[in-house]
């Protein structure tokens, strides 16, 4: 291998050159690829056994490695359909999935969502080889819309983990309270206060600063890392595949939006830190590479990943591209997955840790939907489409009993997670909704690139 720079894609820098950048990727995701896995293990009626969430946290972080090793080192790159867009980004596990995924878990357990996963990941390839038809079904207007009600729909998760946990004994303490708000308060004087690593691993330094807290006040048991292995690598259907029709249709919808979201941050990078935009081959091959990884990934009980925007930002900023550099990243991930010790540790974070470290990020996500909203002009039509897709997802998920007389399959669709149906309200109404007569006379433009986070997203 020969010696390259590290703004250059190719070649391999120095490991003295390498690994801090390398890090500085690991730092910015790694809690926010593991705390879906966490959010779902707590979802699980009666609660999901350590061992299991030990298992499914190895999970998240050894296909997060896989999926990002792919999309830097593309299998048959010099084929026409090729797996994998060759472009320097990190892949995790998303927030945009946990509303969804929370719904199926409770009401048909965690196997369902790997079968939905599947089917998912067969949307995202579809997705990909249609792409350049098919974005123009999701501008910024409703990927906006979308990625609005995702955050909304997070808040509560947010103030429940703040609490302790419904589950808890101890929910609603002001133990849980004081801890909570003091990693809120940690993480949010890093975010505006903070500069380069401080800023950067803000949730990751405040999460320690709360877990510190917590110990005193009995909320840490370590019992579980002591029995964890020293190594272990995840196995096939430990968790078992099961296709569920409802699921498989939320699930679904979310793929095909997040393989139009992905665009965005595929632009973000070239455009940022390689002056140029993605090629149709690049997209294409990644949204493939996307879903090929995402159906494979759920056989060994990796849950959804996606690009990760905050890692995106470090590109743009830094214009190291050097896919080495990333793949080293990737690689620090595996391992990590690899070892269950580590992953048992994250499973002792006490929820009200967690609960103050992301309702900031949960809050970001919200905000990144508005501001891709505010890209279109708020006239009438326009703030109608926003309103009435945000008022209805939000509303009949928070009303769930107002669907107790329909099939369950349909308040799986449309009653576990407001994602959904926000989502097919907002596409529904902007192809029937008239548009203004000035813009209806004005020559159609493509769509805008937009960029969305997935998590902070911990920072999406």
């Amino acid at each position: 291998m020969k010696q390259g720079s590290i703004f250059e894609p190719d070649g391999c820098p120095r490991l003295g050159e390498a690994l801090p950048l390398a890090l500085q990727h690991v730092v910015a995701m790694i809690v926010g690829c593991v705390t879906p896995a966490i959010i779902v293990a707590g979802a699980v009626p009666g609660g999901m056994d350590s061992r299991d969430k030990v298992i499914l946290i190895q999970a998240a972080l050894v296909v997060a490695a896989l999926s990002t090793l792919l999309q830097l080192f593309p299998i048959g790159s010099k084929t026409k359909f090729a797996l994998g867009s060759g472009l320097p980004v990190i892949m995790g596990v998303s927030f945009a999935y946990v509303p969804s995924m929370q719904g199926i878990a409770e009401s048909y357990g965690v196997a369902a969502i790997f079968g939905a996963q599947i089917v998912g990941g067969l949307v995202a390839v579809i997705m990909g080889i249609l792409v350049k038809k098919i974005r123009l079904l999701f501008p910024p207007l409703i990927t906006g819309t979308v990625v609005f009600t995702i955050g909304l729909s997070l808040y509560p998760t947010a103030i429940n983990y703040m609490a302790g946990g419904t589950a808890s004994a101890t929910y609603g303490a002001w133990q849980n309270w004081l801890v909570a708000f003091f990693t809120l308060g940690v993480v949010t004087v890093l975010n505006h206060f903070g500069k380069g690593i401080w800023k950067l691993a803000s949730i990751l330094i405040g999460m320690a600063a709360g877990y510190l807290l917590a110990i005193p006040f009995g909320m840490v048991d370590l019992s579980s890392v002591g029995q964890a292995g020293m190594f272990q690598v995840p196995t096939v259907l430990h968790f078992g595949v099961e296709f569920e029709p409802s699921a498989c249709i939320a699930i679904g919808i979310l793929f095909a939006i997040n393989s139009i979201q992905a665009i965005g941050d595929y632009s973000a990078t070239t455009m940022g830190a390689m002056e140029r935009e993605p090629n149709n081959r690049e997209l294409q091959n990644g949204i493939v590479g996307y879903g090929v990884t995402n159906a494979l990934g759920a056989l060994f009980g990796g849950l959804p990943t996606a690009t990760y925007s905050q890692n995106v930002g470090i590109v743009t900023t830094t214009k190291v591209i050097n896919r080495w550099v990333l793949g080293l990243a990737a690689a620090i991930l595996g391992v990590a997955g690899i070892i269950p010790k580590f992953s048992a540790l994250l499973t002792t974070i006490p929820q009200c840790v967690l609960g103050g470290a992301t309702v900031s990020v949960f809050a970001s996500i919200a905000m990144t939907g508005m501001k891709l909203v505010s890209t279109s002009e708020m006239n009438y039509r326009n703030s109608s489409i926003v309103g009435l897709a945000a008022a209805l997802g939000i509303g009949v998920s928070q009303a769930q009993a107002a669907l107790a007389s329909f099939p369950e399959w349909v308040a799986t669709i449309f009653g576990k997670s407001p994602v959904v149906l926000a989502t097919i309200i907002a596409v529904v109404l902007n192809l029937i909704l008239p548009k203004p007569r000035k813009e209806a006379k004005a020559e159609p433009a493509p769509a805008p690139e937009f960029q969305c986070p997935e998590a902070p997203e911990i920072p999406q």
